[in-house]
């Protein structure tokens, strides 16, 4: 049995621990988001969070998630307080993003990746970082301007600490 958390849920999994974390998510967790794409981690359309770090879980064991925590796109809007979508998901509509849409989920989930290590990315960090996703339908332009929309959306609200309240609150950045 492996446990492991999904998207904030502990889940258990009777599988077979070299079984693709794909195949755990998509076929045993009916979480159909992350899509496969090519089985050898080269096109990203399969990008998920585990730990906080975007992997390729078509090619990833159940196993090495273990313990851990997977971020599905499913869960994507979750990593924000309050019920709106994560600000990529908005950036994505705004910019018109998606064409066919396969490869979307991987993109976001590589986006939200970057935006969290880079909070204000420029063209360069933005084409690295979304290098390894493909988009047969060529949004690049697109998926650049969503991601600076993103990141500029996630800088005008700042987590600030109050010692007199029980935790952070979101103040509105005016600088």
């Amino acid at each position: 049995m492996i446990v492991l958390s999904v998207n904030g849920e502990q889940r258990e999994l009777d599988v077979d621990p070299a079984m693709p974390l794909l195949w755990a998510i998509r076929e045993n967790l009916a979480m159909t988001g992350t899509k496969f794409g090519c089985g050898i981690a080269q096109c990203g359309a399969c990008t998920v969070h585990l730990n906080g770090r975007a992997i390729r879980s078509c090619v990833t064991p159940v196993s090495a998630a273990a313990g851990g925590e997977v971020t599905t796109i499913e869960g994507l809007a979750d990593l924000v307080p309050g019920d709106a979508m994560h600000p990529l998901q908005s950036a994505w509509i705004e910019k018109q993003v998606p064409q066919c849409g396969y490869c979307q989920s991987g993109q976001l989930m590589s986006a939200a990746a970057l935006l969290d290590s880079n909070p204000n990315p420029d063209d360069a960090a933005i084409d690295a970082a979304m290098s390894g996703n493909v988009c047969r339908c060529g949004m690049y332009p697109r998926i650049r301007a969503a991601v600076k929309l993103a990141a500029s959306q996630q800088a005008a609200v700042v987590q600030t600490f109050d010692p007199a309240s029980d935790g952070s609150s979101e103040v509105a950045n005016h600088g």
